[in-house]
């Protein structure tokens, strides 16, 4: 997937979880919508977007993504 979509579309559930009073919960909200709505390829792409500098990534998408990475990082698949 395009990593510009995959910003607009983070920034966007962030600008949703901005809205939260408490950083901290904001932060956990926008990592939740993507664990929970993002397929493992696009996790790994707004995530490989974040280690290439982030750029166009809201400051709160850019520190929800770096707290919760552990959680958004799609489990390796055994075969």
């Amino acid at each position: 997937m395009d990593a510009q979509k995959l910003v607009k579309m983070c920034n966007e559930i962030g600008a949703f979880f901005a809205a939260e009073p408490d950083k901290a919960t904001a932060m956990a909200g926008l990592a939740g919508h993507l664990k929970r709505f993002w397929e493992p390829r696009m996790r790994r792409g707004i995530l490989a977007h974040l280690d290439g500098g982030g750029a166009g990534l809201s400051p709160l998408a850019v520190e929800a993504l770096r707290m919760h990475r552990a959680m958004l990082e799609p489990k390796a698949v055994r075969s």
